[in-house]
C-alpha cells in the first residue's frame, strides 16, 4: 500500500508538466497533410530513442551476456522482458512481427513524410557512430537532436531507477493522454489514407494504457523501494523527460506551416 501512495504523490507532483504536454497547442494546429509530415519527421527520432530507453533498462535489469547470471530484481526483469517483446517485435497483420519504430517509419512513407534523415541516422548508428555524431551527419532537425541527446544522457549516465522513471512517467504514462484525441480525427480527415499511423496509435494506446504503464509502475516501485533518495532522483528524471517533450513540441510548432483548413473542417490532433 505504501508504494502506491508514493507513486500517487509522485504523479501529483508531475501533474503541471503532464498537463502542459496534454494541452499543448500543437494538437490543435495540425490540420493538413504537410503539417502532419513535419510533425512525423521530428517525432520519429523520439520513437527511436524510446527504444533506447527500453533497451537500456533491459540491459541493466537482465543478463544479456554470456556466461549468464541471474540479476537481482526478479519482478523487474520479467516486466521489462514482456515490454520489450511487444515494443521490439509486436504482432503484425499476416502473422509476421515488427517493432513500433519500424511501423512508425512505414507510416511516414504512407503519409509522404521524408524518411531520408531518420534512415541516414540509423545507418550511421549501425556503422558505429555515436548518437550525437549520427544526428549531425543525418542533419536531423535541431529540436529532435536536442530531445534525443537529453534522453541519451539519461541512458548513458543515469541510475537504473532514473532511467525507469524517464521511461515510465516521462514516456509510457503520458502516451495515451497524447494519442487519444487523434484517433477520432484521422479517418474523417484522410479516409483510408493513414492506416499505418492509425495502427501505430491504436496499438500504443492499447498496450500502454492496459499493460505497459501498470507494469512499468510496478518496476519503478521495485527499483526505488523504500529509498527516499531514489524516489527523488526518479522524480527529477521524469520531470526532465516531460520538459524535453514540451520543448520538442514548442519547436515543432514553430516550424509547422500554418493550416489552410476551414473553420468547419475537423483538424488533426497529434502526439
Amino acid at each position: 500500500m505504501k508504494e502506491f501512495e508514493v507513486i500517487h504523490r509522485l504523479q501529483e507532483s508531475l501533474c503541471p508538466l503532464r498537463r502542459r504536454v496534454a494541452d499543448h497547442e500543437i494538437y490543435r494546429r495540425i490540420g493538413t497533410r504537410r503539417q502532419l509530415q513535419v510533425f512525423m519527421e521530428h517525432h520519429v527520432f523520439a520513437v527511436w530513442d524510446f527504444m533506447s530507453l527500453l533497451k537500456a533498462l533491459q540491459r541493466r535489469l537482465t543478463c544479456v551476456v554470456t556466461p549468464w547470471i541471474p540479476e537481482a530484481h526478479r519482478l523487474s526483469r520479467r516486466l521489462i522482458n514482456e515490454i520489450v517483446l511487444e515494443e521490439e517485435s509486436d504482432d503484425e497483420t499476416g502473422g509476421s512481427y515488427i517493432s513500433h519504430f519500424e511501423l512508425y517509419r512505414a507510416a511516414m512513407e504512407q503519409c509522404g513524410a521524408d524518411i531520408s534523415r531518420v534512415d541516414s541516422f540509423v545507418a550511421a548508428v549501425r556503422r558505429g557512430d555515436d548518437v550525437t555524431s549520427a544526428l549531425a551527419r543525418a542533419a536531423a532537425p535541431k529540436a529532435a537532436r536536442e530531445f534525443v541527446e537529453t534522453t541519451m544522457r539519461v541512458v548513458e549516465s543515469g541510475t537504473v531507477h532514473s532511467i525507469a522513471a524517464a521511461f515510465t512517467l516521462g514516456r509510457e504514462d503520458v502516451i495515451p493522454v497524447m494519442f487519444k484525441p487523434l484517433i477520432a480525427k484521422l479517418d474523417p480527415r484522410f479516409p483510408g489514407e493513414l492506416t499505418l499511423f492509425q495502427d501505430y496509435l491504436d496499438r500504443h494506446i492499447k498496450l500502454d494504457e492496459e499493460r505497459h504503464t501498470p507494469m512499468a509502475l510496478r518496476m519503478l516501485s521495485e527499483l526505488c523501494d523504500d529509498n527516499p533518495r531514489r524516489w527523488s532522483e526518479a522524480e527529477a528524471a521524469a520531470k526532465t523527460a516531460l520538459r524535453a517533450r514540451i520543448a520538442l513540441w514548442d519547436a515543432v510548432l514553430a516550424e509547422m506551416p500554418y493550416s489552410t483548413v476551414k473553420a468547419d473542417e475537423p483538424a488533426l490532433y497529434i502526439a
